[in-house]
């Protein structure tokens, strides 16, 4: 599976290396005297923040505005213990309060539309960059061997209308975000949101990142990772325990405490980008998964029959997806879903979410077919694409899906 960092580790051990501007920041074992200076430098005004591996810190509770230092000492012990969708903080820490009337939003992943890395770049930073409207956002390849360059950056950042005052030192800064990614083997990085300050410099002021295990470039930055104490769920101890039941097909699974998709995805590095773009688009994915590697009839139904036992009730859309298999038997895998989700639906009654299908590889049509008899004899509705559908845009349609669909049961 793929490694993750959050801010914290990217303001210790990544920032300096690459000359990307981020606010001073202290960590909660730092004494009271040293946190009441460091207000009094910053302009009374600071950030104290969770370090914790889960999205939505903020709408959980746990970034807090600080003014002063006995607040402060107060949201560092509390947030050093806090707990947000099934993982436990490693520590706090407090950052500057950078006061900025501009926030960017930027973010760099592999793209499999542009078969390579791509940047993605907003003025609408600091919020939800799914609910920004697609002409607020503007995405380019970056050719991995020629880089990103000054000028690309700097069109990007006119087309968006950024301020022309900051239009060349962001452009720079971007310049150093893409030698970061590219120099230590990310699979993907993103802030938001950069934050510009009175005199128009940027900071960075919120990052997280996934490294790619069998990237050999991770080696090289010689970065410490730091372990997260996790609970685990009851799915997760689960498929767990399923896991280890064979070496025949992979079952791992990743809580990612998401509200809408259910993805049944296949292939460890395209689960992950997956993943991510279903993030980015506002499809809340429930979990992370990589259930590749061949799996027999048998292991794929206890799978899926697993996933869906533990969170199909609570889905807006089911997501079968993956990317053009070497060995999978697409029909073996695909009989065995069919059949647990029918077994699901006898069991509990009939459902009306939509299912989203993306898959290549060996037997696909007889696997399709199967796939598409079953689903019509549950009377779902569905959409199949093939393996010449990039990976990306196949979850940025189920993520508008199935936010579609969410409204229309709020509503």
């Amino acid at each position: 599976m793929a490694i993750r960092i959050a801010e914290l580790t990217f303001l210790e051990q990544l920032a300096h290396r690459f000359d990307i501007p981020v606010p001073e920041h202290l960590t909660a074992v730092e004494p009271r005297t040293r946190i009441r200076t460091a207000l009094s430098e910053w302009g009374g005004k600071a950030v104290v923040k969770a370090d914790i591996m889960c999205g939505g810190r903020g709408k959980a509770g746990l970034v807090e505005v600080v003014e002063n230092a006995q607040d402060a000492g107060k949201q560092l012990k509390r947030l050093s213990d806090a707990e947000a969708k099934g993982t436990q903080a490693r520590t706090a820490y407090m950052t500057r309060f950078v006061e900025s009337d501009t926030q960017i939003y930027s973010a760099i992943t592999y793209n499999s539309q542009f078969l390579g890395p791509s940047l993605t770049v907003s003025m609408k930073g600091g919020g939800d960059i799914e609910s920004v409207p697609e002409a607020d956002k503007k995405t380019i390849p970056v050719d991995v061997f020629k880089g990103l360059d000054a000028y690309q950056a700097s069109d990007v950042l006119a087309d968006l209308d950024c301020p022309k005052g900051i239009v060349s030192i962001m452009s720079r800064t971007l310049v150093h975000f893409w030698d970061m990614f590219i120099s230590t083997g990310l699979r993907m990085c993103e802030v938001n949101p950069w934050r510009v300050d009175s005199d128009g410099k940027p900071f960075a002021c919120d990052f997280k990142g996934i490294f790619d295990e069998a990237n050999y470039k991770l080696k090289n930055p010689d970065i410490d990772f730091p372990q997260y104490p996790e609970t685990a769920s009851e799915f997760e101890e689960d498929m767990a325990a399923w896991d280890a039941e064979s070496y025949r097909g992979q079952a791992h699974v990743s809580d990612l405490g998401g509200e809408l998709v259910l993805p049944i995805l296949f292939g460890g590095g395209a689960s992950t980008i997956i993943a991510e773009t279903l993030e980015i688009a506002g499809g809340s994915p429930i979990f992370l998964s990589d259930f590749g590697g061949n799996p027999p009839y048998e292991r794929m139904y206890g799978t899926a029959e697993r996933c869906f036992r533990h969170h199909l009730a609570d889905s807006s859309l089911l997501l079968i997806l993956g990317g053009k298999a070497n060995n999978t038997m697409i029909d073996v895998t695909f009989q065995a879903i069919g059949d647990a989700l029918g077994d699901y639906c006898e069991e509990h009654g009939p459902i009306d979410i939509p299912v989203v299908i993306g898959r290549g590889g060996p037997r696909m049509v007889p696997g399709f077919v199967l796939m598409r008899e079953r689903l019509e004899s549950l009377r779902l509705p569905y959409v199949i694409f093939g393996h010449d559908t990039p990976l990306t845009l196949v979850a940025e349609y189920a993520a508008r899906l199935a936010k579609f669909v969410n409204g229309t049961k709020e509503n």
